[in-house]
């Protein structure tokens, strides 16, 4: 393991909204909510096992607007406020990942995913990079030395997407990802892309053209062979397209300090981390604890 470096990113918040819904609600001895918690680490040492990852960063989103609010001030308006006890879990998820040495980061003005863009395309030069997370969000980052590990159903099942996976899935590559939610939209994010192109057009669409970019050169030109009806859907909401396709595509290049040696697991008091979980009541993890400990 040792002469492999495998980076795991987590996509915090993701992998805690994935958790609470996916668990039944679980409270330790004091009536406080742990279920959300229990769920990211049950998947968090399930990556660590499958993948031999050597290191562990985390990222989270801050409940300030980002840049893409600016941008369009309807990003994200139609979801319903985060219920509280997923709130109340992230500061003891990020005291969880203090103890485990897991450094975490956080940027006002941007999403997890900016920062999870970031980390990996810094890391990959030095890496294998594994994006843990609960959505498929991150999919544009993926190619040959970074892949996304995510779930199927439940907590227990998970995949590992690369560049054949996401093809096999979407009918595009990764790069190709961003444009091709430009067009079929993000409803999780209120990104509406082209009103009535759905995925199975917007995935014609850019395998026969290649980009959003080159599918308007196309149409502007009159050289684009398209149904009229999705050609004039596509003139009527050129604006929007483009739009799309600056809110969807993650940024690579945050100002922040990233060190990948810092990242180095197992180097974390144990029973510092043992006392945590008794508080919890997470007696069943306290057991596996050793398996992930160099500093015992």
């Amino acid at each position: 393991m040792e002469d492999k470096k495998r980076l795991i990113i987590i996509d915090s918040n993701a992998l805690l909204h994935r958790s609470f819904h996916a668990l039944p609600p679980l409270t330790n001895k004091l009536g406080e909510q742990t279920g959300a918690i229990y769920g990211f680490l049950l998947i968090l040492f399930k990556a660590i096992k499958d993948l031999n990852a050597n290191y562990i960063v985390a990222c989270f989103d801050l409940p300030q607007p980002t840049f893409r609010h600016k941008k369009f001030e309807q990003y994200k308006a139609q979801r319903p406020k985060t219920p509280d006890g997923i709130v109340s879990q992230i500061p003891t998820a990020k005291d969880i990942l203090g103890s485990f040495k897991i450094p975490v980061f956080a940027k006002e003005g941007y999403e997890a995913d900016d920062l999870i863009a970031t980390i990996a395309t810094k890391a990959e030069k030095d890496s294998e990079v594994y994006i843990l997370s609960g959505d498929l969000d991150n999919l544009q980052l993926v190619n040959e030395r970074i892949k996304v590990y995510t779930l199927g159903r439940g907590i227990k099942d998970t995949v590992i997407y690369d560049t054949e996976k996401v093809i096999s899935r979407f009918g595009v590559t990764p790069k190709q990802i961003i444009d091709f939610k430009s067009l079929s939209g993000d409803p999780a994010d209120n990104i509406s892309g082209v009103p009535g192109i759905g995925k199975k057009t917007a995935s014609e669409l850019i395998q026969k053209f290649g980009s959003v970019e080159n599918l308007y050169g196309e149409i502007k030109q009159g050289m684009a062979n398209i149904r009229p009806r999705i050609r004039d859907l596509l003139i009527t909401h050129k604006k929007m397209a483009f739009l799309s396709l600056e809110l969807v595509e993650m940024k690579k290049d945050v100002d922040i300090e990233f060190s990948l040696e810092n990242c180095k697991f197992g180097k974390f008091n144990l029973k510092e981390v043992e006392e945590k979980f008794k508080q919890l009541d997470f007696n069943t993890l306290i057991n596996r604890l050793p398996t992930f400990s160099n500093n015992q």
